[in-house]
């Protein structure tokens, strides 16, 4: 009997000792789970590789290493054909986070962000492919897209599109590109 008596006290001694390490062991779980996450960009984006909107130069090898297709549209927040563009790139930008990368560069505020890039008139979208090659179209008649080579070596160096592009224009080109959905 005195075996019982003497089992019966160190339960509850264990029960008293455990949930409160447990409880401190959640607490401090949720701490570091909190403070060890990147800080939020506007739009739920934690990585700025992917987030829709540039204000500093585009990395574009950076961007290329990720093994995505690529899409940058060149354009400003007050231009009619990119307003009605802009809610197709957030959705698309939201909708493929790690399978395809969409930005958009707003060239009035940022206007140094489109140096070195073919810009000419806005909307105008820049593509490069899953190996971070320039997208070269099966059909870029068809598909009204420019292809720009170098002028010393006759490197491919950019491919575009100009103007105004649908959520269905963006998806073909983006597949044609190697987007895997």
């Amino acid at each position: 009997m005195e075996d019982k008596m003497q089992g019966a006290p160190s339960k509850g001694l264990a029960i008293k000792i455990i949930i409160p390490v447990l409880i401190v062991a959640v607490i401090g779980g949720i701490w570091f789970s909190k403070n060890t996450k990147t800080q939020a960009l506007p739009g739920g984006d934690t990585n700025p590789d992917f987030a829709l909107h540039v204000t500093e130069a585009v990395d574009i090898e950076q961007l290329k290493s990720y093994g995505l297709p690529i899409m940058i549209d060149f354009g400003a927040d007050s231009c009619i054909p990119c307003k009605e563009m802009a809610p197709v790139l957030v959705k698309l930008n939201k909708e493929l986070q790690g399978k395809a990368i969409i930005k958009f560069v707003d060239v009035w505020k940022y206007q140094e962000l489109a140096q070195g890039y073919p810009i000419s008139v806005i909307p105008t979208q820049v593509f490069f492919d899953k190996d971070g090659k320039p997208f070269t179209p099966s059909d870029p008649e068809a598909m009204q897209m420019y292809m720009y080579s170098s002028r010393e070596t006759n490197e491919h160096v950019f491919t575009t599109h100009e103007g105004g592009m649908t959520e269905e224009m963006i998806l073909a080109v983006l597949r044609e590109m190697g987007l895997e959905e």
